[in-house]
């Protein structure tokens, strides 16, 4: 009976959000793609590396700032209240990846 309480606390630990990494992929599909996928109100296709230059010059933090705080037609968070800001970083390191 031990050994199944011990299994379950270290499944719990395992499954918890704390433990799990950003799946920046997970949050471009869930969020993101809404806008980037076509390029609704001038959202820079994911990919385009043309679209992207100009902000890849900016940098990361830039960017994460800009999605945190929100930019032109894009809102705080891109809308997503729910998301953390490692979230956050994980997508655009995901969108960066997507034009190197």
């Amino acid at each position: 009976m031990k050994s199944i309480s011990v299994v379950a606390a270290v499944a719990a630990v395992l499954l918890s959000p704390v433990a799990q990494a950003a799946d920046g992929k997970a949050v471009y599909e869930a969020t993101c793609v809404a806008c980037h996928a076509s390029g609704v109100a001038n959202a820079p296709k994911l990919g385009d590396k043309a679209a992207w230059a100009p902000r890849v010059a900016t940098g990361k933090d830039a960017l994460v700032k800009s999605v945190l705080t929100g930019k032109g037609a894009m809102p705080p968070k891109a809308g997503n209240a729910n998301l953390k800001d490692d979230d956050i970083k994980a997508a655009v390191d995901y969108m960066l990846a997507s034009v190197k």
